[in-house]
């Protein structure tokens, strides 16, 4: 577990740093930063997912169906609404009118969470006791949740537990969800990942509002696909 402790306190002291700029932007900065923060998150989620789709082994349209069929669970279940109520409960405790808790908390959380690097790392960490990947996620991690903190605020650094638990389960039962992470299942998880991701930046530039936290229950459905065609 030692990765995903380094992995947490890495986003925890991210997001203070990343406070005390915050405190200091004028709006037309905070502006600027934000803009910058979801073109970047645009790119990531583009080359993330394309890289994916140009592998000759890939499905073609197994990431449509995924996301079809996890949109309508996440729907059904209710993942967005779930985590803006618990996001609009840390608002009321921690936050203010110009500090949107819930919003850095969706935002960094499924940023930190949606993809192979916690995926791959926390396996090896669970199953080898090899946590040199979380290591290095934790660097990217730490700074990016310095960025978000000093656009998105206070509510970035509440997705340190997001992360924490995530992997942490992950590491735990490695053993047990191994054999159905293969490479074929982690590459398209990588897909659907990356056009979540994607959905973030799109979000975040305020083009268009996407419930990509319903979308979540997409990163499942390879799984089990894989599990009666593998």
């Amino acid at each position: 577990m030692l990765g995903n402790y380094v992995n947490a306190l890495a986003i925890i002291v991210g997001s203070l740093v990343g406070l005390l700029f915050h405190k200091g932007l004028k709006e037309k900065y905070k502006t600027i930063v934000m803009q910058a923060i979801g073109l970047s998150v645009l790119f990531i989620g583009a080359t993330t997912a394309l890289g994916g789709l140009l592998n000759p082994d890939s499905e073609p349209i197994l990431f449509i169906i995924s996301l079809v069929i996890g949109g309508i669970i996440g729907e059904l279940v209710g993942v967005e609404n779930a985590l803006e109520r618990l996001g609009a409960k840390l608002q009321q405790r921690f936050g203010s009118p110009e500090n949107n808790v819930a919003r850095g908390f969706v935002t960094a959380s499924l940023i930190f969470c949606v993809g192979t690097m916690a995926i791959i790392g926390s396996l090896d960490s669970g199953l080898r006791g090899n946590h040199n990947m979380l290591f290095a996620k934790s660097v990217l991690d730490g700074i990016t949740s310095m960025v978000l903190a000093s656009s998105l605020g206070f509510g970035v650094i509440f997705s340190a537990v997001a992360v924490f638990i995530y992997q942490g389960a992950i590491v735990l039962f490695a053993n047990l969800v191994e054999p159905y992470l293969t490479i074929a299942v982690i590459r398209e998880i990588s897909i659907i990942g990356g056009i979540l991701i994607f959905g973030i930046g799109l979000n975040l530039l305020e083009i268009i509002k996407v419930r990509t936290a319903n979308l979540l229950p997409a990163i499942l459905i390879p799984v089990i696909y894989y599990l009666f065609t593998g």
